[in-house]
């Protein structure tokens, strides 16, 4: 395998890593009110 191909694929996954990071931290920053309309009414949850 050529030395650059496996620095590119190296690369690639390291941003895929800290892109997948950065949104699990965003996911557990979220605040604020769920509301959801189904069979049973309305239910309003906080997160």
């Amino acid at each position: 395998m050529n030395r650059n191909l496996i620095f590119i694929v190296i690369g690639v996954l390291g941003i895929g890593a800290g892109a997948l990071g950065y949104w699990y931290y965003q996911e557990q920053q979220r605040s604020g009110v769920d509301i959801s309309i189904g069979p049973r009414g309305v239910t309003v949850q906080e997160r």
